[in-house]
């Protein structure tokens, strides 16, 4: 399994892989797969984003690990995420940021690395 950033959509979607949006709000033109379950709660988003936690990134990871990834089953998303296609090898979890940037993306990556190999694909 792959993670990546809308911007690279079509070289994903041109190598194979099967893209799925686990961000609050895809982008308009984003008709794909998405699966909300591992997206950020929209208040500590927000307050991360533009509120007196601006910036904080360990606000964002504290409540993104508590209000997220504690409330799921690393086994139980794998399964659901295997419903969008049948070689789990072949999905790439899409968010907005580049990849050396701060983003959810690779927090959920850290969490699930242990039960399946994921990587962001730099191809």
């Amino acid at each position: 399994m792959y993670t990546g950033y809308f911007a690279k959509l079509k070289t994903y979607v041109n190598d194979g892989l099967i893209p799925v949006s686990i961000c609050g709000k895809a982008p308009d033109w984003y008709n794909g797969f998405q699966y909300k379950k591992l997206a950020p709660k929209y208040n500590f988003f927000i307050e991360w984003k533009s509120g007196s936690h601006k910036g904080d990134n360990e606000y964002y990871i504290e409540h993104f690990n508590n209000e997220v990834l504690a409330t799921l089953s690393k086994t139980g998303v794998i399964e659901e995420l295997k419903k969008f296609s049948s070689d789990i090898d072949k999905i790439v979890l899409l968010c907005y940021e580049k990849p050396n940037d701060f983003c959810h993306r690779h927090l959920v990556s850290n969490w699930l690395r242990d039960v399946i190999d994921i990587e962001e694909y730099n191809k």
